[in-house]
């Protein structure tokens, strides 16, 4: 387990910190990471603005709070995911969240402007990958998948960089290609595992 790295951390309220957290990342998927500010924040989650410095020292402090929190559900989503009987379709649904993304695309933005964010993310995309590298390494071997003309990190890297891209073209308004995109992916997959077994709780329906 990663330990708070800020002072703050120290002075944590359940309830009260919950619902600090949870109006910030409200803000931060409806109106962009530039709408999360102490008074934002603190309006919405009906308290005192003095308390998120309290809680977490400063916005870095809240900003890195708030996407160890989300990544660490990512993390758990993507582990039952990749345990599920069908890995691929579950990895690629996971991927293709539409909240999901929505936030990645956030926090990479907002990485931009603080580096300790940036940190966070380099930190936990490091374990997302080797989890994934992990497992469909095997996977992909035993399903007769040549290594060495497609390794696993790439087919890793194609459907996580695909998803991302196709949502960021989605936002812009612009969605040439996606259906096209998205139809070639499925059909290597459905060649892998089939038709995707919906019914499973790990492959639920995808948001976006």
């Amino acid at each position: 387990m990663i330990k708070p790295r800020h002072a703050g951390a120290g002075k944590r309220d359940g309830p009260r910190d919950t619902r600090l957290l949870d109006a910030a990342e409200a803000l931060l998927l409806q109106e962009g990471y530039a709408a999360v500010t102490s008074r934002r924040v603190a309006e919405r989650a009906g308290v005192n603005p003095g308390l998120v410095y309290y809680y977490f020292d400063s916005m870095d402090g809240l900003f890195v709070e708030l996407f160890r929190r989300g990544a660490e559900r990512g993390l758990e989503q993507q582990a039952r995911a990749l345990e599920s009987p069908q890995p691929l379709w579950a990895l690629w649904d996971a991927l293709h969240d539409h909240m999901h993304n929505v936030r990645t695309v956030e926090f990479f933005a907002l990485a931009h402007h603080r580096p300790a964010v940036r940190a966070e993310i380099v930190e936990y995309s490091a374990r997302y990958r080797r989890l994934q590298l992990d497992v469909l390494s095997g996977v992909l071997e035993g399903y007769g998948v040549d290594a060495a003309t497609w390794p696993p990190v790439a087919i890793i890297l194609m459907l996580g960089s695909i998803s991302l891209l196709l949502l960021i073209e989605k936002g812009f308004g612009f969605d040439l290609g996606h259906e096209e995109m998205t139809t070639v992916v499925e059909r290597h997959i459905r060649l892998l595992e089939g038709e995707r077994w919906t019914g499973h709780p790990a492959l639920a329906r995808r948001s976006g």
